[in-house]
Parts: C-alpha cells; structure tokens; sequence
C-alpha cells in the first residue's frame, strides 16, 4: 500500500529517537502500532492484537535487539512452514487428487436405411 509523504516512514527519525530517548521512542512505537491495527478492517484487529502481543513477547524475552529481531524472524518463518503454517493451509485449498476418469466411448451412429431414404425424398 502507497503512503502519502506526510505518514511515510523516516529511518534516521526513529533511530534518533531509540539512542536519544528510548522511552520516547517506546511509547512512539506502540502509538504506531496501535493507529495501524485501529485502521485495519475490524474483522482482521483481534488477530492482529495476537500478532503485536507475540511480537512484543519475543522481544521482551531477547537479550539483545538481534536477538529479538531473530526470534520475530524465526516466528514468521514458523507460520509459514510449520505445523497448520501458511504452506499448509494454501495445500489444503487444492484438495484431494481427482481421480483420473477413463476415456469416453465414441458410439458412431447411423441412419436407419428407410429413415434416410424418407428425408431424402422431402
């Protein structure tokens, strides 16, 4: 989705803002985070609540920010592949094989002699 220049992202602003005031940055970041959830279709926020708290879990288990960005990364990876992942459900969607069908019989069919004689002679 394309973000109007005024609510575009700035790196350098919220690395800045993480080494000068990490509190600051903290309570940007969930402010963030929450206007992006509200503005999501409401049939989709609790799921992304679930996301968000999963995330903030990983991260509050790390030692370090790599650490926290390897655990988010091996999560995602972990809903795609893994067990009930994404992989999994998109297979589901094709179903079981068809079984194969054989081929039809071709019945050729003919005029009846006195048939064909009678359309012809109309």
């Amino acid at each position: 989705m394309h973000q109007p220049p005024e609510s575009a992202f700035n790196f350098e602003e919220w690395a800045l803002l993480a080494k000068s005031d990490p509190q600051a940055f903290e309570a940007k970041r969930e402010e963030a985070i929450a206007a992006m959830i509200a503005g999501a279709p409401p049939r989709v926020q609790a799921r992304l609540h679930g996301l968000q708290w999963k995330i903030d879990a990983e991260r509050s288990l790390a030692s370090n920010p790599l650490s926290a960005c390897m655990r988010i990364f091996n999560q995602m990876w972990t809903s795609v592949y893994g067990e009930g992942g994404l992989l999994e459900a998109l297979h589901s969607l094709e179903g079981p094989p068809l079984p194969e069908r054989s081929p039809g019989i071709v019945l050729q069919l003919h005029q009846r002699q006195d048939q064909a004689r009678s359309e012809l002679s109309n």
